[in-house]
């Protein structure tokens, strides 16, 4: 029989032998706990005991209930008073939750909406389109739900001056016209219901055909007869010949309030902006990817030129999708919230070369460079679908005017944001029988 050690005992042992603590001692045995009421335990030790039992008695409660046995009769039974069932103290019942109003698109930091531009001038305004087109005006983040967008975003659609290469999804399209800008400005307002049409003016490229300035301003004249919506003149992307293109294109358009695209910090943007000026026309401020660039651009359009606010529109740049439109995002979400919450130098409208979705290789290629990549699918799907990607999400950032290509990426974007802005019902798609459905 082995013999029984009372704790005290073992407390006296440690202390004579001046032992303080113990580690990596391991004590063996069964343990008694002889608990009489009123005394002799330590009241700490008592309450931790009384807890356990109660947490104890707690489980074994609901595994009995769980198992259908009335359990919480029996407790009332228990804690009744004479024996009679005495009713459970519960929390009273929830009769009404507090009122919540979702309110999501009124900012107190919201306190300033977007400047609006109107471009394109009818024959009221001294010009010859048929209407014209106003961007901006918002006071909130696009398509919220209790905050009007006073103005949709529109696209204007891309033609230029000369033959190009381009992807073949994109191509088959425009073969017929691409040997005559006003041709092709008349299909892709007629057939492929632009709002806009840009006119680029690529030959001009000392690099390409150094078309002469004046030469090039014939087509402007050409494609403004050709069509009566709004057009946006853009130059070669060279930045010593641009400024004189673009002079000239705004005096044959003097009147029809054209937007000329584009002033940057790496051109004489004094001389495009004093075109504009001088010929009543707005002017597309680019920059790259980079805010302060934005702010020092439009602060020197504003002051150093003195191109009235009404009269510039931004962009910011666009990168496509997969290769940085995360970035191009954040930058123009960034500048719409900005230009929100006051920033007099960022308050102007976007737009968004939406067409640079074309420069992605995933977009136009037949199949992946790589061996051991997974089929990308018909491109004839994929390059629209790359371009309706990157202009959706940079309308959800704020963009206002789109530029684009393809005919199909055109539809499906404009259905998608004017359903949100308001103008086309939404329709409830039958997806019953997707296992079927043909595209």
């Amino acid at each position: 029989m082995s013999d029984k050690l009372k704790l005290s005992d073992l407390n006296n042992i440690l202390k004579d032998l001046d032992v303080e603590s113990l580690e990596g001692v391991t004590i063996e045995g069964d343990i008694e706990l002889d608990i009489q009421g009123g005394g002799g335990m330590n009241p700490a030790m008592a309450y931790a005991l009384g807890h356990e039992a109660a947490q104890i008695s707690l489980h074994v409660a609901n595994i009995a209930r769980m198992l259908g046995y009335p359990v919480d009769q029996l407790f009332a039974q228990c804690l009744g008073a004479g024996g009679e069932a005495a009713a459970l103290q519960t929390e009273p019942a929830i009769e009404e939750l507090l009122q919540a109003k979702f309110d999501v698109a009124r900012s107190s930091e919201w306190n300033t909406p977007i400047q609006e531009v109107t471009l394109g001038a009818t024959s009221a305004d001294g010009g010859s389109r048929d209407h014209t087109i106003t961007l901006g005006g918002e006071k909130a983040m696009p398509f919220y739900f209790d905050a009007e967008m006073p103005n949709r975003n529109y696209v204007t659609m891309d033609v230029f001056d000369m033959p190009i290469s381009m992807a073949k999804a994109v191509k088959s399209n425009y073969e017929d016209v691409m040997g005559d800008p006003a041709e092709w400005a008349k299909k892709v307002v007629n057939e492929y219901n632009a709002d806009m049409v840009t006119i680029h003016l690529i030959s001009t490229d000392p690099l390409i055909n150094d078309t002469p300035a004046k030469e090039a301003a014939k087509v402007v004249e050409d494609v403004l007869q050709a069509v009566d919506v709004p057009i946006v003149i853009g130059g070669s992307g060279n930045p010593q010949k641009d400024p004189e293109v673009l002079e000239k294109a705004a005096e044959v358009a003097e009147g029809e309030r054209v937007l000329l695209a584009s002033a940057s910090l790496n051109l004489d943007y004094e001389r495009v902006a004093k075109a504009a000026t001088d010929y009543g026309h707005a002017v597309l401020s680019w920059t790259q990817l980079e805010i302060n660039a934005q702010k020092e651009l439009n602060r020197k359009l504003m002051k150093q030129c003195n191109v009235p606010r009404e009269s510039i529109v931004m962009d910011p740049t666009t990168a496509a999708l997969g290769y940085g439109l995360d970035y191009a995002y954040s930058n123009m979400e960034r500048v719409r919230l900005s230009a929100l919450m006051g920033d007099d130098e960022l308050n102007f409208p976007i737009s968004s070369g939406t067409t640079n979705a074309w420069g992605a290789r995933e977009s136009w290629m037949k199949q992946s460079p790589l061996k051991e990549d997974s089929d990308w699918g018909p491109r004839e799907y994929r390059g629209p679908i790359w371009e309706i990607v990157t202009g959706l999400s940079l309308a959800l950032a704020g963009n206002d005017l789109f530029m684009m290509m393809h005919p199909t990426s055109v539809q499906v974007l404009k259905e998608i944001t004017q359903t949100l802005y308001g103008n086309i019902e939404a329709k409830n798609p039958d997806i019953t029988n997707w296992i079927t459905a043909e595209v």
